[in-house]
């Protein structure tokens, strides 16, 4: 089983000192480094003014990790590939793979707030679901053609590239019948190409369509929210489209990563009471918009008599307690999903750096070593 660490950062109250929350993420990052994580993983979140959410380039940041770091690959969960053009997006994430030592692992999603959408690209706006899956789909298709370093061109929904109609005259870059007809541009090449051919790409994912559409394309999916018994389908889903798009058998929970919500400390008290308040207020903040639904055991209706609380999120999806009781359900993943990519999420809004570096150290100390041999290159 491959560790991995989730990093969507918030600071409410702290936007003034953005600085020191920037030190203590490069800290976690260098510790997670150190103690043998997979990866690390930052998210894209625009006009945080609450503080709840403030990574506005999760590129950007992962290049300032990747030159603090040796080992660890840097990830997005996610780019927001609606709110991007399709070639800055591909050339950023190529120079930091290059960057990084072919450390690059690329996270995509649609994204969720209107807010974010509307003031970005009015084009990806989530209210109408077939434009933004129509953007989504063909950015993707516009940056890997970028990365493949050959010649290309596109003409699209949305892009055209080449821009039609632009002549080209250098004498250090003659017209060829390669990217020229008659002296105008027909197609172009992106620099630099990544490192990793290809690269190795992840979509956050959850809806069936979704689910199907990442398997049937050799996209890597992450998950977070759902408990055990609901996440057993969505793993079935994506295992029997990536088989039959593929020609192979995937394994389940092949090329899945699921998000959890972890906190270690040496009690189960002590966790609880260190980790609740942190906790609710990523989930007061999130499920405003994405509602219980998602955290339903497979079978179970959603009712009035559901309300968002800590009692009634710790069974369902929270790893927090003491090292014994959360290798326990890390090993209940393993054995009921055949899990094979867990990404740590600690670092919530309000927790105490202090906390989340011995949380870190805690499991890496005292859970890790339980799966050992585990770790993938």
């Amino acid at each position: 089983m491959r560790f991995s660490i989730f990093h969507n950062l918030g600071a409410p109250g702290r936007l003034g000192e953005y600085h020191q929350v920037m030190d203590e993420a490069r800290e976690f990052a260098c510790a997670a480094d150190k103690a043998g994580f997979w990866s690390i993983w930052y998210t894209e979140h625009h006009f945080g003014h609450e503080g709840f959410e403030i990574t506005p380039n999760p590129v950007l940041m992962g290049a300032d990790i990747a030159a603090r770091t040796s080992r660890i690959r840097i990830g997005q969960a996610a780019n927001i590939a609606t709110f991007w053009h399709p070639l800055r997006l591909a050339e950023d994430i190529a120079m930091l793979d290059r960057l990084s030592g072919g450390r690059v692992e690329v996270g995509v999603g649609r994204g969720l707030y209107g807010r974010e959408a509307l003031n970005l690209n009015a084009l990806a706006d989530p209210r109408d679901e077939e434009q933004n899956r129509a953007l989504f789909e063909e950015t993707l298709e516009i940056m890997q053609k970028a990365w493949s370093g050959e010649f290309f061109a596109h003409k699209g929904r949305c892009y055209e590239f080449p821009a039609p109609g632009v002549r080209w005259s250098h004498p250090l870059s003659p017209s060829t019948p390669d990217f020229t007809d008659d002296g105008v541009i027909t197609k172009m090449a992106v620099t630099p190409r990544p490192l990793q051919s290809p690269l190795p790409l992840w979509q956050v994912i959850d809806s069936p369509r979704s689910i199907r559409w990442a398997a049937e394309r050799g996209i890597q999916g992450m998950f977070w929210l759902p408990p055990v018994s609901a996440l057993k389908e969505r793993f079935a889903l994506y295992r029997d489209a990536a088989s039959e798009a593929s020609g192979r058998e995937y394994a389940l929970g092949e090329g899945i990563g699921l998000v959890r919500d972890v906190y270690v400390a040496d009690t189960m008290e002590q966790a609880r009471r260190e980790f609740e308040e942190a906790v609710m207020t990523s989930y007061r903040w999130i499920m405003h918009w994405r509602g219980l639904r998602n955290l339903m055991n497979a079978g179970e209706e959603l009712t009035d008599e559901h309300e968002l609380s800590f009692d009634f999120l710790f069974p369902r999806n929270m790893l927090v307690g003491t090292p014994e009781y959360v290798a326990e359900k890390v090993a209940e993943l393993r054995d009921e999903i055949n899990l094979q990519h867990l990404l740590l999420w600690t670092t919530h809004p309000g927790l105490p750096h202090r906390n989340a570096m011995r949380s870190l150290e805690l499991f890496a100390e005292k859970v890790m070593p339980q799966f050992a041999g585990a770790q993938g290159g």
